[in-house]
């Protein structure tokens, strides 16, 4: 295990046991995905969300950006992409994406931006057959000063074999498996 504060591998891999010794280390380097504008219109037809400033390039030249840029919502989906290039629990059976506390879009998106991520563990808790993590995820595009989406997100890793139908809370999963 590593005892700086920033772990510099692209895929940090650890066991279930190894998951309290992250609370507060900063995982850095996801792999980028391109933010085509093929991929922007494939997003606003998947969200009914046309509005010109993602899907019209010529109209959006004259716009605040210079371009069409990706839906906040677009760069929050790369999340659990991004995150599997970041950690792997090589003893987990199970991963539930339990939710979001907060999410901020403090910059755009410009078309053909390459969007990356670093994690940072905020906190690691016990729940029934595994451990619950809070993540700070810092997504940020070359050239941007600022991050282009900040977000913490809540995981849940099962070990042995956790009750499918549930996600450690006697609450039903309603399928929200990560």
């Amino acid at each position: 295990m590593s005892t700086s504060n920033t772990v510099g591998c692209a895929v940090h891999r650890v066991t279930m046991c190894d998951l309290a010794d992250l609370e507060g280390q900063v995982l850095a380097g996801s792999s980028r995905v391109l933010i085509s504008q093929q991929r922007i219109d494939t997003f606003a037809d998947a969200t009914n969300d046309h509005q010109w400033i993602h899907v019209d390039p010529v109209r959006a030249a004259q716009g605040p950006f210079g371009t069409t840029i990706a839906h906040g919502y677009l760069t929050l989906s790369l999340a659990v992409e991004l995150f599997w290039g970041i950690l792997e629990v090589t003893d987990s059976v199970q991963v539930i994406n339990y939710g979001l506390n907060k999410v901020r879009f403090p910059a755009p998106v410009p078309v053909d931006s390459e969007v990356g991520a670093t994690a940072t563990v905020l906190s690691v808790d016990p729940v029934p057959g595994g451990h619950q993590l809070t993540v700070k995820l810092t997504f940020d595009v070359a050239g941007i000063d600022r991050p282009v989406c900040v977000c913490e997100m809540i995981l849940r890793y099962f070990g042995d074999s956790p009750d499918s139908t549930t996600n450690g809370t006697n609450e039903t999963n309603g399928g929200g498996n990560a």
